[in-house]
């Protein structure tokens, strides 16, 4: 646990230049779906769920995973979408041996105001921070956002509130890296492959990777077209974590 405080040390010097919200391109709807997630070499380690429900413009969205070691990820984000898309409150809950320690971070978009509960050497501690967040925040709804860009022009970088016992607000640097092929059945697809990169900013982000703290790159792939939709997502759960694949599950039927 001591090693996320000196993560969030490393943060602080995140930079916090003026953004704006990703515009409504595909309003979101009602929502069913089922993940995997996996390490890169194919190990199954947890079975997600993902509920959408939409109440005029605004959204909200529950991403559960249930890892095989009894381990749970659970983060339910609620946001608008008039117009542009504008992050109304999330929460993160973290716990099980797939994670350093368990965490729960709540995030109130209008306020500004991020607690975060967790434990420290087995003794439970709540940190609460009051944050100028920018209006392109995506905690909770990176996919979404990533859905409505336009691929030959995505906007530099997009807030987000990386999960540390001291709440630190850094910023995701986009890039495309072109577009990889992918199969259903016998029907040939492309996804656009978005990189993001954690911008930690100032002389603390020069250090990070001297450090060996600087977070590995984020990968998600996105199909294109009249209906974007998610498609796989190579990412860490947490801050010096491995990256873990999410991908869509498929229905199995009993013979």
């Amino acid at each position: 646990m001591k090693s996320w405080l000196l993560v969030a040390v490393l943060l602080a010097g995140a930079s916090d230049q003026p953004a704006q919200s990703v515009v409504v391109r595909h309003p979101e709807g009602l929502v069913r779906g089922f993940l995997t997630l996996k390490t890169l070499d194919g190990r199954l380690l947890a079975d997600g769920d993902l509920v959408q429900n939409v109440s005029g413009d605004r959204v909200s969205t529950r991403l559960t995973f249930h890892f095989k070691d009894g381990s749970l990820q659970d983060e339910t984000a609620v946001y608008s979408q008039r117009g542009r898309f504008r992050l109304i409150s999330d929460r993160l809950i973290q716990k099980g041996p797939a994670f350093p320690g368990p965490i729960d971070m709540t995030i109130d978009g209008a306020n500004g105001r991020v607690t975060v509960r967790y434990s420290d050497d087995g003794k439970p501690k709540v940190a609460a921070e009051e944050l100028k967040l920018p209006p392109d925040l995506a905690n909770g709804l990176l996919s979404n956002l990533l859905k409505n860009i336009r691929a030959a022009a995505p906007p530099a970088s997009v807030g987000f509130v990386a999960a540390t016992p001291k709440p630190r607000l850094v910023k995701l640097d986009i890039s495309v890296a072109g577009q990889d092929n992918f199969t259903t059945g016998g029907v040939s697809h492309k996804a656009t492959h978005y990189v993001l990169k954690v911008n930690i900013g100032g002389i603390q982000g020069w250090l990070a990777p001297l450090v060996g703290k600087q977070p590995p790159d984020s990968h998600v792939w996105i199909l294109e077209g009249e209906a974007p939709a998610f498609v796989k997502a190579e990412q860490p759960f947490y801050l010096g974590g491995p990256l873990w694949r999410i991908e869509l599950a498929s229905p199995a039927w009993p013979k």
